[in-house]
């Protein structure tokens, strides 16, 4: 890459990464639903006015809003409303790229190569070092399985996303604002069933410059200028030379978390994240590394 796509990735890296952090602020003010339904509507309006459709069928489009949009951050806010550390969710979330792997078995019929297979079992050992350590001052049992859910149903929608690239040419900037308008109604029903009317229009009301700081971030920096660049990035470079970056995002995550909300780690739950991120860098450099050993061993 050239110096302005290598800023343009780091400035992609800082905003996701960041994002736990806003993820936190805006929790503080807004019930998880709640926040979810506006996020989503503020992604969606008035982009859809100047974006076209994306022209695929709607049940596509609903699969995609439904398991990336609703699925994963009903599934995120509120593990992180019930006690998972923005750093720790920033790590735990990266899963997906396990649950992908097994999805893609399931319902592709994809077969695992060795080093998918060597990445699951490490990444697995990460996790569960992870969840042991729950319901620790630092972390509770909910929020990690509830992130480990979010996680599931990314990968869930990145099978989702498989399909829809094999429709044609779908733009995923379009794909994201129009795919906006699904989360909106489940995050509200959700949210008037479980958090209340009253809560609802009581935090409505007192919205202050943290909830709307939070919401303008995670519209327009996380999603609209994440996804739109990161597509962007996409189409001028090779997957494999862009996706791997996204190993950066809970380095930041968790460092921000550490900087910005004071939260800190204990030695096992170091060593638990040292694994998930082993087994991450092992699926998606592990076929080159063995090409260069069969190299040099011959």
């Amino acid at each position: 890459m050239n110096r302005k796509d290598s800023i343009l990735a780091l400035l992609i890296i800082l905003a996701w990464g960041f994002n736990f952090v806003i993820i936190r602020w805006g929790l503080d003010e807004l019930p998880p639903m709640l926040l979810g339904a506006l996020r989503f509507l503020c992604v969606a309006f008035p982009a859809i006015f100047f974006v076209r459709k994306p022209d695929l069928p709607l049940r596509w489009l609903f699969a995609y809003g439904i398991t990336i949009s609703f699925g994963q951050f009903a599934l995120l806010f509120s593990a992180m409303q019930a006690g998972m550390p923005a750093g720790i969710a920033s790590l735990v979330l990266q899963a997906q790229a396990i649950f992908t792997l097994v999805f893609a078995l399931l319902f592709l019929g994809e077969r695992w190569q060795v080093q998918q297979l060597w990445a699951l079992l490490i990444a697995g050992c990460g996790l569960g070092i992870l969840a042991g350590q729950a319901d620790a001052a630092s972390m509770t049992l909910t929020g990690f399985g509830l992130t480990l859910a979010a996680a599931a149903s990314w990968g869930a929608g990145n099978i989702v996303n498989r399909h829809i690239a094999q429709q044609g040419s779908v733009q995923l900037m379009s794909l994201v604002i129009w795919g906006a308008l699904i989360p909106p109604l489940p995050f509200m029903l959700l949210s008037w069933l479980t958090e209340g009317p009253e809560l609802i229009l009581a935090s409505l009301s007192s919205m202050g410059i943290k909830s709307l700081v939070s919401l303008t971030y995670l519209a327009l920096v996380a999603t609209i200028f994440g996804y739109g660049s990161w597509a962007w990035l996409l189409q001028q470079h090779p997957a494999s030379r862009i996706a791997p970056l996204t190993l950066l995002v809970p380095v930041v995550g968790l460092l921000c978390a550490w900087l910005i909300l004071d939260e800190s780690l204990s030695g096992i739950q170091a060593v638990g994240i040292v694994l998930v991120m082993l087994g991450l860098l092992v699926n998606s450099f592990g076929q080159r590394w063995l090409h260069r050993l069969k190299r040099m061993a011959a």
